[in-house]
Formats: C-alpha cells, structure tokens, sequence
C-alpha cells in the first residue's frame, strides 16, 4: 500500500496522482487535505510517514508547494529517506542506491504528467543493494547517533 499525503498548495495535484494510482489498481490511502482545507506540510508529512516505518505503508508520496519543506519534515521521523525529485534521472537513483521509501515534489515545482512519471520510476525501481546498503547503513547509524 501506498501512503499519499499533501498540504493545502497541493490538493489539485495530490487529487490527479490519486487517480492515477487508481488507474494503474495501486492501492492506496489518501492522509492529505482536501479542497478548501488548510494544512501544514509538517502535520501531512508526519501522518504519511507514521505509516510507513508502522508498517501500515511500503512508501510514500508527499506534495507541497516546492517539494522541499515536506521533505525535510518527513526525514525527521526516524527511518524515513525522503527525497525531493523533480526530474526522472533523481526519482530512478534514489531508490536504486539511497532506498528512499518517500518521494516528495511540489505543485508548483512539477505538472501533472512529470509527477506521473516520477510516481512510476519510484514505485518501479528496485534497491540495488551491494555497496549501496552499506551507505545506507551508515544513514541509519547516524539517525541512531542523534
């Protein structure tokens, strides 16, 4: 299952990502706002990635205005590895060498059919493994140091 979550600048995307999991019979929970509603990407952010290291989730997409804020929210929950994409090339290699289990982009930042692209590469692209899970170790002992 695939957590979703946004803040308030990005209902319409978050809306139009949602149906497209729905065409692709990804399943899905929708934990961000709705039309008209006022939310903090922080709050979004936290909700999302409860479920990902609870277990309820395997990843996770956040959206904000920029990208950015959500996903330096979403790296303070321990055993998150968010990353702010915005092309295909960061979407593909964040999962092949980091194991990101959260993509994050803004509203303002992607359109509609560049979101759709880096959902799939995300969703699609397995951890390679080998010299990059010793790196990735090395992120979770720094998030055990502090």
């Amino acid at each position: 299952m695939i957590a979703i979550g946004n803040d308030h600048a990005a209902v319409e995307l978050k809306n139009e990502i949602v149906e497209y999991l729905k065409e692709k019979g990804i399943e899905y929970k929708d934990f961000g706002c709705g039309e008209g509603e006022k939310c903090d990407y922080p709050n979004a952010a936290e909700v999302v990635c409860k479920a990902v290291v609870n277990g309820e989730a395997e990843k996770a997409i956040l959206i904000c205005g920029t990208g950015v804020g959500i996903s330096i929210a979403a790296n303070k929950v321990k055993g998150i590895r968010a990353a702010c994409c915005s092309d295909y090339f960061s979407a593909k290699y964040t999962r092949l060498h980091n194991d990101a289990n959260v993509l994050c982009f803004g509203a303002r930042v992607v359109g509609a059919g560049l979101a759709k692209e880096l959902v799939d590469v995300f969703l699609n692209t397995e951890f390679e493994g080998g010299r990059h899970a010793r790196r990735v170790d090395l992120i979770r002992q720094m998030e055990e140091n502090f």
